[in-house]
């Protein structure tokens, strides 16, 4: 019988990742230039502009880092949302003159019916205890013609994420907990991946769009130069750019992470034409 998942409360306490100011908003550039490209917005400096009018809300915002580069991006009202208290409170210290941070569950989020035109849920459904129930939250208070980012952890990626341990997300969750403590990274190992078979199932009710190879391709367009920091990064880059399309195809199953767009509705990317354009994920 496998053991009860809680939830991972105060969570900025534990990955001291989410208090990188520098890393969070580099994130942050990545994922509204994919919004500005799917959504044919023209940015400026910074994603200027790619927002402009629009309700937005980052699902899982912690200490706020991204939630303030969405009103950078020209969103009229920006709500984060997380149940890390420190977190928040980290936040609203400092952007809350801009952005309503809010303490709830993802699963009963604030909002009304078709409210929010942009949803963000960057690297965040490993860790809740039930992502098909916050999935479906958000696709209530999503806008008909409204677009959610997802930032999705693959399980079959070689490197786990957060404890840097390849294989960890293989594992059965006893084992896992046995590897995370024989390396003395943490007690137990809560997270959850799903394989990209999972990942569309989780989104069923959804049109999805994958930016995946997009951003690997061409980094500079979508502010995706973190993925290939250092001497390792630019030799990938120089692999990806020789590789022909269906080898990077077949590889997809084993990304480590996937960057994908999704709507209520049938709706296309309306951005320029890419030398490695989005592909059509699933259909509800």
């Amino acid at each position: 019988m496998g053991r009860e998942r809680t939830a991972q409360l105060e969570y900025s306490e534990i990955q001291s990742a989410m208090l990188d100011e520098a890393k969070r908003r580099r994130k942050a550039a990545k994922i509204i230039a994919v919004l500005g490209h799917f959504l044919g917005r023209e940015s400026g400096d910074g994603g200027k502009g790619v927002l402009d009018g629009m309700t937005v809300a980052d699902i899982g915002c912690s200490a706020g880092f991204i939630a303030d580069e969405l009103v950078n991006a020209g969103a009229s009202r920006t709500f984060g949302v997380d149940i890390d208290v420190p977190g928040l409170r980290r936040a609203a210290a400092r952007f809350g003159d801009r952005v309503v941070f809010l303490c709830g569950d993802g699963t009963a989020l604030p909002f009304p019916d078709n409210s929010v035109d942009v949803l963000v849920f960057n690297h965040i459904y490993e860790h809740v205890v039930d992502p098909d129930a916050v999935v479906k939250e958000m696709h209530r208070v999503l806008a008909d013609d409204g677009v959610l980012y997802l930032g999705l952890g693959n399980r079959l990626g070689v490197m786990e994420p957060h404890y840097k341990l390849p294989f960890l997300s293989y594992l059965p969750p006893a084992l896992a907990d046995r590897y995370v403590r024989l390396f003395g990274k943490a007690n137990r190992y809560h997270e959850r991946f799903r394989t990209r078979r999972g990942l569309r199932r989780m989104l069923r009710d959804f049109y999805v769009w994958d930016y995946t190879l997009p951003v690997l391709v061409t980094p500079d367009r979508f502010a995706g130069s973190e993925l290939f920091a250092g001497l390792p990064g630019r030799f990938a880059r120089a692999v990806l750019d020789r590789m022909p399309g269906f080898l990077l195809r077949a590889l997809l199953p084993l990304v480590p992470t996937y960057l994908w767009v999704a709507t209520k509705k049938p709706r296309y990317p309306a951005g320029e034409r890419l030398p490695r354009p989005p592909e059509f994920v699933r259909t509800p």
